[in-house]
């Protein structure tokens, strides 16, 4: 017979802060909840966590049933447990974050979601259970690994501009970097490449098109090398 515990366990959930960013800025992925607790509250898309099924194919599963996004690559980001963050029962939340390019990914609601859509960073509604001091800590770790791991490349299209490009990054950090600096440095570390392409259809002038050598890249990140912005 299978080991019967006789002390109660908590509840594991996991809960994702998928971070985007188009014109308007950096913005957020939520949903608004259609089940108590804080039903129609928005929150970040999430839940419990299957006895047949590890964390990260928990955290895609929920991105796909609650907002209709399928996202390849999630990153582990902290531990919640306080214990009165959910008012159902104990509940630990593993927390996720990832960095997408919003165009790629129409949110759809579904299962215990009514809707879900996409928000400013600096123009969040009220969030759900303790979900505000995830989406701050998400934050924090996003400020502060983009400027040593080159992540901001998630945000972009395959081929992108040095403007686009900087752009990202002055969004994220909520600081102007100086053009000449970012373009020279960037350049120097080879995992940014000229595509010999330029810009179609702009009323400008047409830029050139870059793209991201993630091989390039790898070589560099296994022999300690960290990107610095």
């Amino acid at each position: 017979m299978p080991f019967a515990y006789e002390f109660p366990r908590p509840a594991v959930a996991v809960d994702c802060v998928v971070f985007g960013l188009d014109p308007e800025g950096l913005k957020l992925l939520l949903i608004e909840r259609a089940v108590e607790p804080f039903k129609g509250s928005w929150a970040l898309p999430g839940g419990f966590v299957h006895v047949d099924e590890t964390l990260d194919q928990a955290a895609e599963r929920e991105l796909i049933e609650e907002a209709g996004v399928s996202i390849s690559y999630l990153e582990q980001l902290y531990t919640f447990g306080a214990l009165q963050r959910d008012p159902r029962e104990r509940v630990i939340s593993v927390a996720y974050f990832a960095l997408v390019n919003p165009a790629s990914y129409t949110p759809r609601a579904d299962t215990d979601a009514s809707r879900a859509a996409w928000f400013k960073e600096s123009e969040l509604p009220p969030l759900a259970f303790d979900h505000a001091h995830v989406v701050s800590v998400a934050l924090e770790r996003l400020r502060t690994k983009v400027r040593y791991r080159p992540i901001g490349f998630g945000l972009l299209p395959d081929t992108f501009t040095l403007t686009s490009l900087q752009t990202v990054y002055e969004k994220i950090l909520g600081r102007k970097l100086d053009k000449r600096n970012f373009r020279k440095k960037i350049l120097s570390y080879g995992f940014v490449e000229p595509t010999n392409v330029r810009e179609q259809n702009v009323a400008h002038r047409a830029a050139q098109l870059f793209r991201f050598n993630r091989d390039a890249y790898e070589g560099w990140a296994s022999k300690g090398f960290d990107f610095e912005v």
